[in-house]
């Protein structure tokens, strides 16, 4: 087991012992924790397994040959939505009419509709380049409702079917190296980290748009008081002006 995991699930026992409180709401086992006394690992971050899709395997990812996947790939890598978010995409409820915007309400998880999403700030919406916009509207064809992405019997996908039958196929394929486990193999969130990494780095993109797009928590005191989320135009202006990063076929 991982050192993040560890600290993950060690994290989740120090929440449940501060869950138990008296009828004052005060904590009924106050304590103070020792990470060393536990012994437990230190979290190396420059060795933890997160990588970042380049622009060339984006582009190669773009062009796997099975439409319904290459278009998750896409929309992805072009959004940086989160993988359960993509999959919880409900086309009468979440895609505009102009398809240039999603509004992200729910997700997917174990094949299942959560009528929730993983934090507050996750609740938001995300704007697409009108080349994305009208590769899904093509994708949706004449489909009026159900889910965006689905299985032959209209339930949400399986995460990590889309990884294991056609994410690491794909990359397997292109010869595409992990850096840090040195194999073919990476997660879903590599798209996230590309498209976090394209808005800071070489798109331009306002610090408080970008993070509202990804649905990062707000950290300042600007943060709260900006209104990007609620300028339509604005936000349509600039997913024009910052692209998507790599190639469509």
């Amino acid at each position: 087991m991982g050192s993040k995991s560890i600290s993950s699930y060690v994290g989740v026992v120090k929440k449940v012992v501060a869950s138990a409180v008296d009828d004052d709401g005060e904590e009924l086992y106050p304590r103070k924790w020792k990470d060393d006394f536990m012994d437990l690992p230190i979290v190396d971050k420059s060795r933890q397994n997160t990588p970042a899709f380049s622009p060339e395997v984006v582009t190669r990812l773009a062009r796997w040959k099975y439409r319904r996947e290459r278009t998750i790939f896409v929309l992805c890598a072009a959004t940086g939505l989160r993988i359960g978010e993509a999959l919880g995409i409900d086309i009468a409820a979440h895609i505009s009419s102009d398809f240039r915007t999603l509004s992200i309400e729910q997700k997917a998880r174990n094949c299942k509709i959560e009528d929730r999403v993983k934090t507050q700030a996750s609740r938001r919406k995300v704007d697409l380049h009108p080349s994305i916009a009208a590769l899904l509207k093509e994708f949706v064809g004449d489909r009026k409702t159900g889910l965006l992405f689905a299985s032959r019997n209209r339930k949400p996908l399986s995460q990590s079917n889309i990884v294991k039958r056609h994410l690491h196929p794909a990359l397997r394929e292109m010869g595409y190296v992990n850096p840090t486990t040195r194999t073919h193999k990476a997660g879903n969130h590599a798209f996230r980290r590309f498209r976090n990494t394209y808005l800071r780095n070489r798109a331009n993109c306002p610090e408080g748009l970008y993070k509202y797009w990804l649905g990062h928590a707000d950290n300042s005191m600007s943060d709260l008081y900006d209104k990007i989320k609620e300028d339509d135009a604005f936000r349509l202006e600039w997913a024009e002006k910052c692209g998507i990063g790599f190639d469509l076929p």
